[in-house]
């Protein structure tokens, strides 16, 4: 199916005004107006929770499987480094300049201009577009806050910088706070249980742990103590030491499994922060896997957390622009970057369409 004339011009448009428009995570009400804006100009229904839009490419069939296009419209602050107004959309050598462009402005627009090429075309699914909020933070308030207001899709294709790449497994987050317990005394006498010396112990431990599983896509999960904090006075026995530990979790672990294998190798009281951002993996024998194949995508595990971590189904990520470029000073995307992920998301779909109904 050709891709209609102006949807193109319409998406990097659209992208800079929202470069345009500061969307810091918690603060894009302006960027949710002007994507709801956007939308409603084109005749599309949509709905709006907080500052999450979604809307449907054609009338919701229950009998039908659902499909969710996702991506964010929130930014990091920009950092020092920038040369370049982070808030101006500037276009230089082919490359389009402005915070956000690449993470995940650009693919957000091409997942929008890949949904408007649907809508009114009969499909053998629902199509949903959702524009979500809070994605850099994993706030409460994002993808997380619109879940039970839409129905369970078959698949969510989540829209980030990938290099058209096709993410089919990605790293969970769980940050630990670690507790080690002790008995003051004084320094200048034998006396006390140094808390610092027992959780050198665990330290030591955590430093060369392996957990027992690998993931065939994303490796090895790994811990890395990160933060320390203990005593307050130089001639007191500290009775406590408090450590931190960052733990990115592979598919072979649901969070809560690798919380267990930490609590019985080391001796501190550890409380995790959050339960919330399980890593993810496409269940074998989906129908998107056949899908990449039959378009020779290349399929590999993603290290770096998107809101994939908050959707508790089955789920990828692609995208246009480069991970390497998010969260960098003066960052961009390439303009034929974007038309190569419109097209690429069309013919994701539209490959997807043809081999669902030739399996029903």
């Amino acid at each position: 199916m050709e891709i209609q004339t102006g949807i193109v011009q319409d998406a990097i448009e659209l992208l800079k005004d929202l470069i345009s428009t500061p969307s810091l995570s918690r603060k894009e009400e302006d960027t949710a107006t002007l994507i709801s804006r956007f939308f409603i100009e084109r005749d599309v229904d949509i709905k709006r929770k907080g500052n999450n839009i979604w809307a449907f490419a054609n009338k919701f069939v229950p009998s039908k499987p659902t499909i969710w296009l996702n991506s964010h419209h929130d930014t990091v602050k920009p950092n020092v480094g920038y040369t370049k107004d982070p808030f101006q959309a500037i276009v230089e050598e082919g490359k389009l300049f402005g915070l956000g462009s690449n993470d995940a402005g650009g693919p957000l627009v091409s997942l929008i201009a890949a949904f408007l090429h649907f809508k009114g075309v009969d499909l053998p699914f629902n199509l949903i577009m959702i524009a979500s909020a809070e994605e850099e933070i994993s706030g409460a308030h994002g993808i997380a806050h619109v879940i039970s207001e839409l129905p369970e899709p078959e698949l969510a294709i989540v829209g980030e910088p990938t290099l058209m790449n096709l993410a089919v497994a990605e790293k969970g987050l769980m940050v630990i706070d670690a507790k080690v317990y002790g008995k003051a005394g004084h320094a200048a006498r034998e006396e006390g249980e140094n808390a610092l010396y027992k959780a050198l112990d665990d330290l030591i431990t955590i430093r060369d742990f392996k957990f027992d599983r690998v993931s065939p896509f994303l490796g090895k999960t790994k811990v890395s103590a990160t933060i320390i904090q203990s005593g307050s006075q130089h001639n007191v026995v500290p009775d406590l030491c408090e450590y931190t530990l960052d733990v990115r979790v592979t598919d072979a672990y649901t969070l809560e499994e690798a919380l267990g294998e930490l609590v019985n190798s080391l001796s501190a009281e550890l409380t995790p922060r959050s339960l919330r951002l399980q890593s993810s993996h496409v269940p074998k024998g989906h129908l998107i896997l056949k899908v990449a194949d039959e378009l020779g995508l290349e399929k590999y595990g993603s290290p770096t957390l998107s809101d994939q971590a908050l959707i508790p189904f089955p789920s990828v990520k692609i995208g246009p622009g480069d991970s390497a470029r998010s969260h960098t000073a003066d960052e961009f995307i390439y303009l034929d970057e974007i038309e190569k992920g419109i097209t690429g998301y069309v013919q994701l779909l539209e490959k997807y369409a043809s081999l669902k109904s030739s399996n029903l």
